[in-house]
């Protein structure tokens, strides 16, 4: 079962801004659902709370981690570690059939997943934003495989490249 990350990233390490993104990308929205759809998605509290309307994303089983056990996400399964997390997407991508687990988000939970993840799925949005909320990934462990830029389309605020990293093989 793979684990892959699906994340935008800015020029400068920002992934977010008061709990949202710091760009419009309508064009990475799609990219999006397609490598999320159909399978588990991991994503902590804050993320899920960011998500439009706060309801879960369609056709994919929502798996909010928090540390707050009384914390509800109606639509979406509640845990409260790394590890119920991963039982449970295991358990529904087997069911769906599905061969990757999505992690989406946020920082916290991308430093939690890191050393599991096979695969970075990165838009790196070309920009510098204002922002509270970083993550860097150190590139020695992993492996650049494919790299598509594009330049903004009329409903996207910048430039931006995706990227597909594989982990390097242990040596």
């Amino acid at each position: 079962m793979e684990i892959v990350f699906v994340v935008a990233i800015a020029e400068n390490g920002i992934i977010g801004a008061g709990n949202a993104l710091p760009w419009r990308l309508k064009s990475d929205m799609a990219r999006f659902k397609a490598l999320t759809i159909g399978k588990p998605v991991i994503m902590g509290r804050k993320t899920f709370e960011s998500l439009p309307g706060r309801r879960p994303l369609a056709n994919r089983t929502n798996i909010v981690i928090t540390r707050d056990a009384d914390y509800r996400a109606p639509g979406a399964i509640v845990v409260t570690s790394a590890a119920a997390a991963g039982s449970v997407a295991l358990g529904d991508a087997l069911r769906r059939s599905a061969a990757e687990i999505a992690v989406i988000g946020g920082a916290e939970i991308f430093r939690q997943w890191l050393d599991r993840a096979d695969r970075l799925e990165i838009t790196e949005v070309h920009a510098r934003p204002d922002g509270d909320t970083h993550f860097d990934v150190d590139k020695a462990m992993w492996e650049e495989t494919e790299r598509v830029r594009h330049p903004a389309g009329p409903e996207d605020s910048a430039a931006f490249s995706y990227v597909t990293y594989r982990r390097r093989p242990s040596h």
